[in-house]
């Protein structure tokens, strides 16, 4: 008999980042405020050194790509590729990483003169990773050198494969490697490379590293073709995949992206420009990439073919690109469906089966979709705060394929493998991973998945927690101040938002919107300025009185005007 039902967390416990700092924070002058100054050591700028290069990074201080292990090898075959004109292909993954790590390869590749096909696995025949019967067609092709993005690093058997069709295989990835690696002519991974002074790339951030030492090595052979083409073009393509697959916006990515989301911002691909159409995103931010474009062009390998969004990203062509955007935003208001019934399903099924005491949830399903379950294992975390394994179940094949995600202290790919004796195949990282198993290794798997979380994870650690940067009055929470944040944009994982705490506020005209959102004006002493808090209908009524806020400050743009306004993560009554 189960001790108690498993629930969702509504109340989440409040901490600062840190009650303490060092004292070059708050020295004047410099780049940034005191305010911005503690802002940046609570996202681990150690010195004003640090805290200055985070700031003025410029493209000119992106390290050398030929510190990467196997560059050198990699970058010797594709010139001899160009200069002798062979057939080359790149193989992508099917999420908007691997689509855009592909594209960018491809615009790359085709613009120093290569002759280059790609190939996007179906995410329901092929599954993740190389594919063996790809290899074959790209040799029986009369492809010569094959590069991968995004995917690879675990492919030992079609690695194999590749030696034995006669094909060079380069390997570029950002996937955590195995301690044996593929027999290719090249691995390209910065989790191979500790003197490359940044590991969280993304897959597109690899290959862009991998486009940089290209164009280097033909320059100084006298091989670009004229004009020559400008490779920072391809930076809206590296913003893109870097924000949607959620790696660390520090360092060299944040850089990359913030150069991209600029040239995003400014136009000139059709097919972004198409799909920011379809998604009504009007202003480029980081958050509008996770929220509006990635899940439009996710969609297209989720539930069809992630060739269109390469398509889309490739084309110059108005008229196609408004076709392809068209289709792929229709493709998402499927998966929106699927996914709010897998939700709900999954929902259902954790009420009836799961102890309040389990520190995981595994659930498999014969009735879920593969492509939408890494988005409903998410939401499932946020709600209930703990690792959670959604596996869709084919009756057919006899396996199920996975999709899992995790809290803070828990790390996803190192807990597969302590179960990997249950799995026929897994890889990822820290927060994210897929796996494949067999229908009667399920019950074993989440046995010893639960057992590794027992050990793992302590109570404190399933407590979930809103973690905010600093404690500020209304009156402080102005346009000057807003204009400062923005230094540290974009932002993202490992560089949150500033997150701020405002106590004692009391909410006035209080309105409303729709079922599950509120507006109102928050007062405190003289000050007073709107708000948004999204999706508090169930805590609605609770919104008296005077309470604490924890609140970003945002520019809300409507009808041509830009005000200042508070975008409400949680609030509580007043302590």
């Amino acid at each position: 008999m189960r001790q108690s039902v498993m629930k969702p967390h509504l109340q989440r416990v409040w901490n600062p980042r840190t009650e303490t700092f060092p004292s070059w924070v708050d020295q004047s002058g410099g780049l940034f405020s005191a305010l911005i100054a503690r802002l940046l050591f609570l996202r681990g700028m150690e010195t004003r050194q640090q805290a200055e290069s985070f700031v003025g990074a410029r493209l000119k201080d992106l390290p050398d790509p030929f510190l990467l292990r196997g560059m050198e090898s990699a970058v010797e075959r594709l010139v001899r590729a160009i200069r002798s004109g062979e057939q080359i292909a790149v193989h992508g993954d099917y999420d908007v990483d691997g689509i855009s790590a592909t594209a960018l390869l491809c615009q790359a590749l085709r613009g120093f003169g290569a002759q280059v096909q790609y190939h996007i696995p179906l995410r329901m025949r092929d599954g993740y990773g190389l594919s063996a019967e790809a290899l074959r067609q790209a040799a029986a092709a009369g492809t010569a050198v094959v590069v991968s993005v995004d995917c690879g690093i675990s492919a030992h058997e079609e690695a194999a494969l590749a030696r034995t069709l006669q094909l060079d295989l380069i390997i570029t990835d950002h996937h955590q490697p195995p301690q044996q690696l593929p027999d290719a002519l090249a691995c390209v991974n910065p989790w191979l490379s500790p003197d490359f002074p940044f590991q969280p790339l993304a897959g597109v951030g690899v290959a862009f590293m991998l486009v940089i030492g290209l164009n280097s090595r033909l320059r100084r052979e006298g091989l670009l073709p004229q004009p020559v083409p400008d490779i920072r073009c391809l930076l809206d393509l590296v913003a893109l995949g870097t924000v949607a697959d959620l790696v660390s916006l520090t360092g060299v990515n944040r850089l990359l992206v913030r150069v991209g989301l600029e040239l995003m911002q400014q136009g000139g691909r059709p097919g972004l420009e198409c799909l920011r159409q379809v998604a009504q995103m009007e202003e480029v931010s980081s958050s509008g990439v996770g929220f509006k474009l990635a899940p439009r062009l996710n969609a297209a390998g989720r539930l069809q073919d992630g060739a269109s969004g390469v398509e889309l990203l490739l084309t110059a062509d108005p008229g196609q690109a408004r076709r392809i955007a068209k289709e792929l935003d229709d493709w998402n208001q499927q998966r929106r469906q699927i996914e709010r019934e897998t939700f709900e399903q999954a929902l259902e099924r954790i009420s009836a089966e799961l102890d309040g005491q389990q520190r995981t949830i595994v659930l498999a399903d014969e009735r879920w979709h593969a492509g939408v379950i890494g988005i409903v294992a998410s939401r499932l975390v946020e709600q209930f705060h703990r690792p959670v394994v959604l596996v869709a179940l084919d009756s057919e094949t006899g396996q199920g394929k996975g999709s899992a995600r995790s809290i803070r202290g828990f790390h996803l790919y190192d807990a597969l493998c302590g179960c990997g004796g249950h799995l026929l195949a897994y890889g990822g990282h820290a927060c994210a991973a897929g796996l494949t198993l067999a229908i009667d290794q399920v019950t074993a798997f989440a046995q010893a998945f639960e057992s590794l979380a027992g050990e793992r994870l302590t109570p404190e650690q399933l407590q979930p927690q809103r973690r905010y940067d600093l404690e500020v009055g209304l009156e402080q929470l102005d346009e000057n101040l807003y204009r400062q944040l923005q230094q540290l944009a974009p932002f993202g994982m490992d560089n949150p938002e500033p997150l701020f705490l405002i106590r004692r506020v009391r909410p006035q005209q209080l309105k409303q919107v729709g079922q599950q959102h509120a507006r109102f004006m928050a007062a405190q002493n003289n000050g007073c300025l709107p708000c948004i808090a999204f999706g508090v209908g169930e805590r609605f009524s609770q919104l008296t009185g005077e309470v604490d806020l924890l609140a970003h400050l945002t520019l809300n743009r409507w009808q041509g005007r830009e005000t200042l306004q508070l975008q409400i993560r949680d609030f509580r009554c007043a302590e």
